[in-house]
């Protein structure tokens, strides 16, 4: 944990810009074209005010990747070479951890298997590997993208497998194995393997070539789609291109997996391949968080062209720089790479890259001709193409292409615009709808789970204010308060823990001041409640220490109130934070004396008593002075 630099971390997934002491996004874990997904290097945490995703360093490599908390304990141990020493498992405790992670495992197991029988057995080395040598790709290639082979034989690896203690129900979901009236045959035989890798390397499943020519069966497979392998959320290569990617600020997309290691070896690491489907959301989320630049490259042949310009426009909605290169005819980026070399390949693309929006045009122009309905239709996929351009970030692209445009198919322009216009309204009312639809309760309040920690912006006003008070002890505590020793002591002396109503905030004020009296007066560092053992409490400290409480500037016009400024105002902080728990204990006492009050018969005890709720009616008035009414507000509410 105190290795771990959550900068480092998420940076290896994600592309951080600095902002003042933070650093920000687009969210990893939901589609955005603002970045809301903030970084904090000093406190080790993150927080996406898009979807409310927070935690710490370990949560979001539990997050990210799927994986479970040990699981991401050791992956950061492996990222920087620490050793980890573990009790060994009971068999109890292992038949738990393969039953809990059965997919991820098998196909670690499954990859090893497949990668060994091509380096190692015979018919590997005699079928397999030949194939991979003709394609020109070097052992450290082929170790690099851990390729292999399984045998042709019916049988072999699910034998291995059923050995090796994994059961047939597994390896059938994992698509590595079928079943035909009861026997089982290996899904992959006499084929080569290419393992598909998410982006920290864990195996989600394969893609396997037949060697054999047999018109029945299909050339390329690929495993079928389960809690791991999701086709369109899968890049080819994204593991060994992160860094690449990430360094270069642009991203190669190319079709076949042949294609990604032959640019590889050629020296061209920051290209992935879409393994086939058209280019997905979801893909380019993945692509998003390392890069906005795109350069897409496809074979230069008619069924090339048509594939380049599926799936572009949402790109470009997405506010991608995309570029298009099309290839020689009779050329895949495999071939060219490996007939021109490197250099050529780089004077290539740099000639021949095109905006997707003039390549469009280019196109449809040659497909029209003369043809006044084709032509008529090319305005609208013209007009469409140009809407999804994000106007506020991009108005002059938007307004070149729009002109551009009108030049090219002879159209008026104020017309063009209007065509564009009513793309854009379309779009816009159809996002609304969605959004509404997605407000929606989907089930009764009734039945809503209870035991989720709602966020500081979910949380009622009440519980708002008690975080806000762990806030100010988790940041100021140890600063300095006039009259007490900090302003933890402050907090301690003033403040009456029975007067929480959120059970996990009293959770982590007792905490807070337990550690302290077992550790000699020494104050928690924030750390330890954003590594504390209870998920729900790191979510709750990400949202909690990334939020901000302006003081407002008029409140010396409206109130009379001079406030602190710059380092000092952690003293309106805390004295705001404390005055919710004052004017709450004050109402409390109040309400006491006036139950009292009116079963009271002694004339002394009721004088005294007046007394005392008038003092009490100043003490509340003051408060309301200093701080105004909301406090009041929230405290009558509850």
């Amino acid at each position: 944990m105190n290795r771990a630099d959550v900068i480092e971390i998420i940076g290896q997934f994600v592309r951080l810009k600095k902002r003042g002491a933070n650093h920000i996004a687009n969210c990893p874990f939901h589609s955005e074209k603002t970045p809301s997904f903030y970084v904090s290097g000093a406190k080790g945490i993150y927080k996406c005010f898009g979807c409310g995703k927070g935690g710490n360093v370990v949560t979001f490599i539990q997050e990210h990747e799927k994986l479970t908390y040990p699981e991401a304990i050791r992956w950061l141990a492996d990222f920087y070479k620490i050793t980890l020493e573990e009790t060994e498992k009971t068999p109890e405790q292992v038949q738990q951890q393969q039953s809990e992670e059965s997919l991820r495992i098998l196909n670690q197991f499954a990859a090893t298997y497949f990668h060994q029988c091509l380096l190692e057995s015979e018919e590997g080395q005699t079928v397999g590997l030949p194939y991979f040598k003709q394609r020109g790709f070097r052992k450290e290639t082929i170790e690099k993208f851990l390729l292999g082979y399984n045998a042709e034989r019916s049988d072999t690896f699910f034998q291995y497998a059923i050995n090796q203690g994994y059961q047939a129900d597994l390896l059938e979901k994992a698509g590595l194995i079928k079943n035909r009236n009861g026997i089982y045959h290996d899904t992959y035989r006499g084929r080569v393997i290419f393992p598909i890798q998410s982006m920290t390397g864990r195996v989600l499943g394969f893609g396997a070539r037949i060697l054999k020519s047999n018109e029945k069966a299909p050339k390329y497979i690929n495993t079928p789609e389960n809690e791991l392998y999701i086709k369109s959320r899968v890049l080819y290569g994204i593991y060994q291109s992160r860094q690449a990617i990430a360094k270069l600020n642009e991203c190669f997309l190319v079709e076949g997996y042949t294609d990604v290691i032959s640019l590889h070896q050629g020296g061209v690491e920051n290209v992935v391949a879409s393994s086939g489907t058209s280019l997905t959301e979801d893909q380019l989320r993945v692509i998003g968080q390392l890069t906005r630049n795109l350069t897409i490259l496809y074979d230069g042949d008619a069924a090339g062209v048509k594939a380049a310009l599926r799936g572009l426009d949402m790109a470009l909605s997405q506010s991608f720089n995309v570029k298009l290169v099309l290839l020689p005819e009779g050329e895949d980026p495999d071939s060219f790479i490996q007939k021109s070399g490197v250099t050529r390949f780089h004077e290539y693309v740099k000639e021949k890259k095109q905006d997707i929006i003039s390549f469009r045009l280019e196109v449809g122009l040659k497909d029209v001709g003369n043809d006044p309905v084709a032509r008529s239709k090319l305005v609208n996929e013209m007009a469409e193409s140009i809407s999804k351009i994000n106007k506020a970030e991009d108005f002059a692209l938007q307004d070149f292409y729009i002109r551009e445009t009108a030049r090219k198919l002879q159209v008026a322009e104020a017309g063009l615009v209007n065509l564009v216009n009513k793309f854009i309204r379309e779009r816009v009312e159809q996002e609304r709808r969605h959004q509404r639809r997605e407000e929606l309760p989907e089930t009764p309040a009734e039945h809503q789970p209870t035991e989720e920690l709602p966020a500081i912006g979910t949380a009622n006003s009440e519980e708002q204010q008690e975080w806000e008070l762990i806030r100010v002890l988790l940041e100021h505590g140890d600063k300095t308060y006039e009259g007490f020793n900090n302003v933890a002591d402050l907090v301690y002396q003033r403040v009456d823990p029975d007067l929480f109503t959120s059970e996990a905030a009293r959770k982590v004020y007792d905490s807070y001041f337990l550690y302290i009296t077992e550790h000699n007066g020494q104050l928690p560092h924030f750390s330890y409640f954003t590594h504390h053992e209870d998920p729900r409490v790191q979510a709750q400290m990400a949202s909690l220490l990334h939020t901000r409480n302006e003081i407002s500037p008029n409140w010396s016009a409206n109130y009379g109130i001079e406030t602190l400024s710059g380092e000092m105002n952690y003293i309106n902080e805390a004295d705001s934070a404390l005055s919710y728990f004052e004017l709450k204990k004050i109402m409390h006492m109040q309400d006491e004396l006036a139950g009292r009050f009116l079963k009271e018969t002694d004339i002394h005890k009721i004088t005294v008593m007046q007394q005392k709720i008038l003092e009490l009616k100043r003490a509340e008035h003051e408060i309301i002075r200093k701080h105004g009414t909301v406090v009041l507000k929230i405290v009558r509410k509850h």
